[in-house]
């Protein structure tokens, strides 16, 4: 796809602070009393539509050590050991949920992170038997989970295949070593080459890599080869996410060099030569900021109008509910949004209580389904057909017209598309449908985080 002419003020005008939405309303706007007995009924609602199947996510949040750019809610460990405890926990959590909404039929697993793939084979194995002993996966479940390429083994992804796990999402993020020494993260081609071709090897159907772009010392030149070193790895879907720089909230990124970060047009540019690179060889743009090729599930599902989008990104396999588990683990049950406590040492105490470990959540009204419907059609199909307007749907329309004059949409005999321009300002459209965010900037991440 050719990039569009687009003009530095049209840029600096769009380049506002706002959400990625994988959900709506997103975890900023979620300012209810919401705890452990608001989730309970939920999960007895739940339990009363015993037909609905489930996903479940696993958050472990444990890594060797934070990188510089990292934005994720992990805890640095020095050995394993500390996963087993970990898994105490985690299995007291399953035992309260499974205890009210019974043997679940399960429709996909993952495990995020953190980093998963720091656990042993045989912690990977107790957290399989644990889910296994409270839910029910269906035949052809999904299971996946991320992964860092410099702690694979051959073992590892045989284990990991034996237990039912068939797609892996490797963080690559920058594959250039001034790249890598500016984020912290030293992560040789080798290293990465090695690890996909052994997913490939050990039976993994579906290999994906993150790419991160607006990094330090990130030019146009060096990503061009990091694009084209990532094209060369043959990956099935590539996700590319924009770093957001929040030192105030992140204190690790305190180690970037800010002065080193591009420009928001160099960013902007940096994000249309992965475009052009990847559509160019046979990778569809999916949404967002996704890529896979076309004859890839999720590439199938955008081209025919059923791709989805959840708190685990661009999925084809949703689900009306989504159990989450673990530390700062988000889910969504019965209408209502839920997060855990986002610390180790609050998870280990309310869990020890007997409770369920609930930070904070979301009951969605009426107007958030109908602007929650109306998001994630344009986040997932780039269109907005007329009767998912919210309503009243003439200031609606009021709110949309600016981006019509800016050309990003174009409004037909019954919806608005989103034009090639306004493919590039994806987020702003959306924006302009949320009803939170006027209330909601001071708080908000920058544009292109990779925040809910």
């Amino acid at each position: 796809m050719p990039a569009p002419r687009v003009s530095p003020d049209l840029i600096v005008r769009y380049d506002t602070p706002g959400p990625r939405y994988t959900s709506y309303p997103t975890v900023p706007a979620w300012k209810g009393a919401f705890g452990p007995a608001e989730y309970r009924q939920a999960l007895v609602e739940l339990a009363a539509a015993e037909s609905e199947p489930v996903s479940i996510y696993v958050h472990i949040p444990f890594c060797g050590y934070r990188c510089h750019y990292c934005a994720c809610n992990v805890t640095v460990a020095g050995s394993t050991d500390v996963a087993d405890d970990y898994l105490d926990r985690l299995e007291c959590e399953l035992e309260l949920v499974a205890g009210i909404v019974g043997r679940r039929r399960v429709a996909q697993v993952h495990l995020g992170g953190g980093t998963p793939n720091l656990l042993t084979t045989a912690q990977c194995t107790r957290l399989s038997e644990m889910l296994e002993r409270r839910f029910v996966l269906e035949p052809g479940a999904e299971r996946s989970l991320e992964a860092d390429p410099r702690l694979v083994t051959r073992e590892q992804l045989v284990g990991l295949r034996e237990l039912g796990f068939e797609r892996i999402s490797y963080g690559v993020q920058d594959l250039d070593p001034v790249v890598q020494a500016a984020i912290g993260r030293l992560q040789p081609l080798p290293v990465v080459r090695s690890a996909v071709e052994l997913a490939r090897e050990t039976g993994f159907e579906g290999v994906n890599i993150d790419l991160v772009y607006g990094l330090p010392s990130q030019t146009a030149a060096r990503f061009e080869r990091t694009l084209e070193a990532a094209l060369a790895l043959q990956p099935d879907r590539v996700a590319c996410y924009n770093y957001a720089h929040v030192p105030q909230a992140r204190p690790n990124q305190r180690l970037i060099d800010a002065s080193a970060l591009p420009s928001r047009e160099d960013k902007f540019h940096l994000f249309q030569m992965a475009v052009e690179v990847f559509t160019g060889s046979g990778y569809d743009w999916i949404g967002l900021d996704h890529f896979a090729r076309q004859d890839d599930d999720l590439s199938r599902a955008a081209r025919g109008g059923w791709l989805r989008r959840d708190f685990m990104g661009y999925t084809t396999r949703t689900t009306p509910h989504l159990l989450g588990f673990g530390m700062s683990a988000i889910g969504e049950v019965a209408g209502r949004f839920v997060q855990n406590v986002p610390r180790t040492g609050q998870y280990r105490r309310v869990l020890g209580q007997g409770e369920l470990p609930v930070e904070r959540g979301h009951r969605l009204s009426e107007d958030d389904k109908t602007r929650r419907r109306a998001i994630l059609q344009l986040m997932c199909n780039l269109d907005l057909p007329y009767p998912l307007l919210p309503p009243p749907m003439e200031d609606s329309r009021i709110r949309l017209q600016p981006l019509v004059d800016d050309g990003l949409i174009t409004p037909g005999k019954e919806r608005y598309e989103v034009t090639p321009l306004g493919r590039w300002f994806l987020r702003n459209i959306a924006m302009t449908l949320d009803a939170y965010l006027p209330r909601q900037v001071a708080e908000a991440r920058p544009l292109f985080s990779r925040t809910v």
